[in-house]
């Protein structure tokens, strides 16, 4: 459905075009811990912004870290002190983006409030692509499309970039078409101050604070827009051992915001029918993985026990069509956003994710059920940033 939509929908725009000099106050906020590869990078993006710099600071928060760091930051926040306003978090306060992001909250001046994670690389005019639909006073939330910079340097970055450009180009894109729910991505967006602040801040317990932003905002009514063409430059991980941890603390964390908002969204006065729906797949998506896990081995066990049963005609018909319309919707996302993008000689990597399916699906199911014994157990999940590779300088290619 949302491949089908996004080739030949009615397409909704964001709002970059529009013309106004009256633009918000922004804070832009950067969490980081032992970021001494990318800090600089991010740094410089962002003063390059051509947003006014009248209306914007710019919050690097330095979350105890042990490396260079600090120093980056105090050197930068010593050449350009009305832009550059550390702060540094004690190793006596709780880790994590989310505590992070409620300090930060504390001490920003911004009515909006804009959020690059540390390996971001923010174009010159991100600033105000993303800030300028604020103007439109019923969004609380806004995101821009995430896209890898490193695809080359292998095959893990490679299968990296198929996803994310079915993510954002289609999926993302197809969901705000439709007035579904398009998902705050917790970077390359922001959302109003206010707005956090009246729904009580971020839970420092939720390892997904965007998913439950997400959800929090539908469930009292606020949208969320997202805008294709406000592209940021991300670094994708570039071993098998990052990216399995950044599965498994984003299952984890996603289910977290499963357990505890399902019903609430559900229940929902402000949403409607097929956005209850769509919450409902959106906030039950990682949960598909250990279930697919489950299935097939209870499958094989039967099948070596005698016991499997093989059913008729109109149940493989069933299944042909679920596996068409539903296991393959993926692809069918990768294609066209390679065709939008008119980089259509990725099609020809289109089988490869059907090798990374099951390196998923494990890691999506050990973070499903690190979220089940959080649940069970009351343990507090404890925040484990993702490892960065990327040197310190420059990156023109994103000016």
């Amino acid at each position: 459905m949302f491949t089908l939509n996004r080739a030949f929908g009615e397409q909704r725009l964001g709002y970059q075009d529009i013309i106004d000099s009256d633009l918000p106050y922004v804070s832009v906020l950067v969490p980081m811990h032992n970021e001494e590869k990318v800090a600089e990078n991010v740094l410089n993006a962002l003063l390059n912004t051509d947003y006014p710099k009248d209306r914007i600071e710019i919050i690097p928060i330095d979350d105890n870290s042990t490396d260079r760091t600090r120093e980056i930051l105090e050197d930068y926040s010593s050449k350009y002190p009305h832009l550059i306003k550390p702060l540094y978090r004690g190793s006596y306060l709780p880790r994590g983006k989310p505590s992070a992001l409620n300090d930060a909250l504390k001490v920003a001046e911004g009515e909006i409030i804009i959020v690059f994670d540390a390996d971001y690389i923010p174009p010159k005019g991100i600033i105000r692509d993303l800030a300028v639909s604020f103007l439109d006073p019923e969004v609380g939330v806004v995101m821009g499309r995430v896209v890898p910079l490193n695809i080359s340097k292998n095959l893990l970055t490679r299968l990296f970039d198929l996803e994310r450009i079915g993510g954002y180009q289609v999926d993302q894109q197809a969901r705000y078409n439709l007035k579904l729910i398009p998902q705050f991505g917790g970077t390359v967006g922001g959302f109003r101050k206010e707005l956090i602040l009246k729904l009580g801040g971020f839970n420092p317990k939720i390892l997904a604070e965007d998913t439950e932003l997400t959800i929090k905002a539908y469930i009292n009514g606020v949208k969320v827009c997202y805008t294709n063409r406000a592209e940021c430059y991300e670094e994708a991980p570039e071993t098998w051992e990052v990216r399995a941890k950044q599965i498994r603390r984003w299952s984890r964390g996603h289910n977290q915001v499963m357990f505890r908002y399902l019903l609430p969204l559900i229940k929902s006065p402000y949403l409607s029918l097929r956005e209850k729906v769509d919450g409902v797949f959106l906030l039950c998506v990682y949960l598909i993985s250990p279930l697919f896990l489950i299935g097939l081995v209870d499958s094989i066990v039967l099948f070596f026990l005698g016991e499997m049963q093989i059913l008729g005609s109109s149940f493989f018909i069933f299944l042909s069509a679920y596996n068409t319309f539903g296991n393959f919707a993926p692809f069918y996302e990768i294609g066209l956003g390679a065709l939008l993008d008119g980089a259509t000689y990725r099609i020809f990597l289109l089988p490869l994710p059907l090798f990374n399916f099951f390196f998923n699906m494990w890691y999506s199911s050990l973070g499903f059920f690190d979220s089940v014994l959080d649940l069970i157990t009351r343990r507090d999940p404890v925040w484990h940033k993702t490892e960065r590779f990327r040197n310190g300088g420059d990156v023109n290619c994103c000016s």
